[in-house]
């Protein structure tokens, strides 16, 4: 494969690494991973609404690692509120779990940003060390990618498993009980996603820089010598 070729392709490929960690960045630091709907059940009960009178109880709810907001929805009008997880939420829940999270996408930006240096190293000259070459940008990209996709399982995994929409919306609720109706993942938590196809993409591009194709060769022509060529 032409060099510049080769180079074409780690350019390209440091580009990624880059919008990767930058796709990172931006969803650990806005809060709207999950967005939802949640009914007041005590006060519903308490004047036994029925299907029309259930809007007055439907709030709305979001956030995502460190903050978020939610709208109440009591029979009184919709109070709005904002909350942090850090120091005080994150003990009512699954503290391990979600400091994973975190810890996972710190880290995953971390090899984002190693996976790109890498890129442009191989983008200038060829290493002489095997892991400064191909095989070690695949490395730092599986890496990234992997650790990627166990902050957005683990995530999940809250979510569904652990209940984390229901235990926010009922933080320091002592009066009134929450019941999620819906709950959605957002747009942050996709840019997560995004960043694992990223690199992804990558580790593709890698190895298409390692395929040898054949090299086109012109054909000359064949000179026919003749009695007469010799003559003259």
């Amino acid at each position: 494969m032409p060099v510049c070729f080769k180079r074409t392709l780690f350019a390209l490929a440091s580009l990624i690494s880059f919008a990767s960690f930058i796709l990172i960045v931006v969803a650990m630091g806005t809060p709207k991973w999950m967005t939802g709907k949640i009914l007041c059940k005590t006060g519903a009960d308490l004047v036994n609404a029925t299907d029309p009178e259930l809007v007055k109880f439907i709030g709305e709810i979001y956030y995502g690692l460190f903050r978020g907001g939610k709208i109440r929805q009591c029979g009184l009008g919709g109070r709005r509120s904002k909350f942090a997880i850090f120091p005080h939420m994150v003990k009512k829940l699954n503290t391990g779990l979600h400091v994973m999270i975190i810890m996972f996408l710190c880290v995953a930006t971390f090899f984002s940003l190693v996976s790109f240096g890498f890129c442009i190293l191989n983008a200038i000259k060829v290493p002489y060390r095997a892991i400064k070459g191909p095989a070690g940008v695949c490395l730092w990209n599986f890496l990234a990618g992997g650790f990627i996709v166990l902050s957005v399982t683990s995530f999940m995994a809250a979510v569904k498993l652990h209940h984390l929409t229901e235990r926010i919306a009922n933080f320091r609720e002592n009066v009134f009980q929450f019941v999620i109706l819906e709950e959605e993942f957002e747009d942050c938590f996709w840019l997560c996603v995004a960043g694992a196809t990223a690199h992804t993409v990558n580790l593709l591009l890698v190895s298409i820089s390692g395929i040898n194709f054949p090299k086109i060769k012109a054909k000359t022509e064949e000179t026919n010598v003749t009695a007469e060529d010799i003559m003259y």
